[in-house]
């Protein structure tokens, strides 16, 4: 994105008192975050807020330029609406956010992804579920969506990267401003291994009417989501209900009748959650999906970074992450096993998975019945 678009784009975003949703209204209007920057006033229909009108008619400030040296520096972005990399399944929920800023790899956004929920007062069944569950589906190659809460997010987060694989923390504080500050350490981990994500401007505090707002991103960029332990009017189940809303499957896991932890799973369930047991229960759950989003992605391939993955047929590998030529210079136009492939590169199950997709949705790899895979 040209400088002068982002400096547009967060002199619009930090405007007080303006809302995405009127944001929304304003850019629908006039096309672009520049052409929103550029008026000196607004059709009355707008009814923008005067203290919002001064914002926009001074120039860029402080805290813009603060963003602005902070989107300079390695794997910082801002990903707006109307960039071809933002997840088209946010961008399918009824008021998804405008813009995200991100601290990591913004492919992982696009890549298939399971929303995992629960207590922050979870029980030490409940944690040890949600990181035995986040680590075996993690190792399938899915996407761990979190909110970095203490508790269940904790232990989900944890359990992907426990298995080199990738997740992904949806804040409800700009990202400069970690909540808890007790997993400071694990936001950085994750933004390594995947992305910290949040719709707030970058210094913006922990706000109590923040967090339910971000369930919206959680369930939005998420194909299904789990809860794994909530009580019975637990915060918790204000994700689950989004992904209702967004016409996705909601799963829990049962617990004892005599943990009131488990109420809130058991009522998701009477209302039609799907109940499991087992990562592979999800992942069955989740296939439709899955074979879905691949579809959905195609245009958005299309314009993701060439140097990672086009394909030139005189040079088949130029265009290629080092890993995925690793994988790719194992396939032929005979079926491989994905436990074969796994063998023979010897990188993580969650690794292969990962890539795998990436080059089946570019159209490099078929995916065969079986887990089996050949070049396309």
């Amino acid at each position: 994105m040209p400088e002068n678009n982002k400096a547009s784009w967060l002199h619009l975003l930090s405007a007080p008192g303006l809302g995405f949703a009127r944001i929304t209204q304003l850019l629908n209007h006039f096309g672009t975050a520049a052409q929103v920057v550029a008026q000196k006033s607004f059709p009355p229909e707008f009814n923008i807020p005067s203290k919002a009108l001064h914002h926009l008619n001074q120039a860029s400030n402080d805290d813009i330029a603060q963003e602005l040296a902070w989107l300079e520096k390695a794997n910082n972005h801002l990903l707006t609406i109307d960039d071809p990399l933002y997840p088209p399944q946010l961008k399918q929920i009824s008021d998804p956010p405008v813009a995200l800023y991100v601290k990591g790899n913004t492919h992982a956004l696009l890549l298939p992804q399971l929303a995992v929920v629960g207590s922050r007062h979870a029980s030490q069944g409940g944690l040890k579920n949600a990181h035995a569950f986040c680590h075996d589906l993690a190792k399938s190659g899915l996407v761990i969506t979190s909110g970095l809460a203490a508790g269940i997010d904790t232990q989900a987060h944890q359990g992907a990267l426990d298995a080199a694989g990738q997740t992904i923390a949806v804040m409800g504080t700009g990202i400069n401003s970690i909540y808890p500050k007790s997993n400071q350490s694990l936001a950085k981990v994750i933004a390594n291994q995947g992305a910290v994500v949040s719709e707030f401007p970058l210094n913006t505090p922990p706000h109590a009417y923040n967090f339910p707002q971000r369930n919206r991103i959680i369930a939005g960029l998420s194909l299904g989501t789990l809860v794994v332990e909530a009580a019975s009017k637990s915060g918790t189940l204000i994700t689950a209900r989004l992904s209702v809303e967004n016409n996705r499957p909601v799963m829990a896991i049962p617990g004892s009748i005599h943990n009131p932890l488990s109420k809130g799973c058991h009522q998701l369930i009477k209302q039609g959650a799907k109940l499991v047991e087992s990562a592979q229960d999800i992942m069955e759950e989740l296939s439709p999906s899955i074979d879905m989003l691949s579809d959905q992605l195609q245009f958005s391939l299309d314009a993701l970074d060439q140097s990672s993955l086009e394909l030139n047929q005189d040079n088949p590998n130029i265009a290629l992450s080092e890993t995925q030529k690793m994988i790719f210079n194992q396939l032929d136009f005979n079926p491989t096993s994905f436990d074969a492939i796994v063998n023979l590169t010897e990188l993580s199950s969650a690794e292969v998975a990962s890539d795998l997709l990436i080059m089946e949705l570019s159209g490099l790899v078929e995916k065969l019945p079986g887990a089996k895979y050949q070049k396309s």
